[in-house]
């Protein structure tokens, strides 16, 4: 990572691309949780500390919203969902995706911002039933969810900006390559140079 800042400094290269984010909040419509994880983005395992958001795209005149999951232990989207409108569905769909990945034996936190799809009762009773406990970030606070926030920047930037979709399925298409090599080849330096499932990999090998 330091010899691509350097040629990116030689060469005058910045990245400067970024889009608004969506805006879930809708006042309060269900029950607020407190905001447990407090800007405590560590983890010593994984399954540990999960994060959620939703961001939107427009291509081709449309909208789609993409409502993922991250592991907050290497930065590994657990899971996502993608649709044209960011109804409840969307993310029950994706909650549902992910608790079918999450072991039995777990203690898991679970954090968004305040919007309204993680105040729902539906959302509540879901995590609820898994022993799951809930955290929300403070009205207003993007930071309080950064490391989400991080990812979509991120993928904004290397994905959505760099490359050319003939269709909306095509970029659904493009999306999921895009993720699968997040998580199996994307190296960061705070993972010793591992992608998110080396490095979960290796976590596990060692314990």
């Amino acid at each position: 990572h330091k010899k691509v800042q350097r040629i990116m400094k030689e060469l005058g290269l910045k990245c400067i691309v970024r889009m608004k984010k969506y805006k879930s909040y809708k006042g309060t419509v269900g029950k607020i949780a407190p905001n447990i994880l407090d800007r405590n983005f560590t983890a010593e395992a994984p399954n540990e500390k999960w994060v959620t958001d939703m961001t939107e795209f427009k291509l081709f005149g449309e909208k789609l919203y993409l409502s993922p999951v991250l592991d907050l232990f290497n930065g590994e989207i657990i899971t996502y969902t993608i649709g044209s409108r960011p109804t409840y569905s969307l993310v029950s769909e994706m909650l549902g995706k992910a608790l079918d990945r999450l072991p039995e034996e777990h203690q898991l936190l679970m954090h968004s911002d305040q919007g309204w799809h993680y105040q729902m009762k539906q959302y509540r009773h879901a995590l609820e039933s898994r022993g799951i406990v809930q955290s929300m970030s403070r009205k207003g606070n993007c930071y309080d969810n950064s490391v989400i926030e991080n990812f979509f920047g991120i993928m904004k930037s290397e994905f959505l900006y760099l490359k050319e979709f003939e269709s909306v399925e095509h970029f659904k298409e493009e999306l999921q390559k895009y993720i699968n090599y997040y998580n199996t080849k994307r190296i960061k330096a705070k993972l010793k140079g591992m992608s998110p499932i080396q490095y979960r990999t290796h976590a596990q090998t060692a314990a």
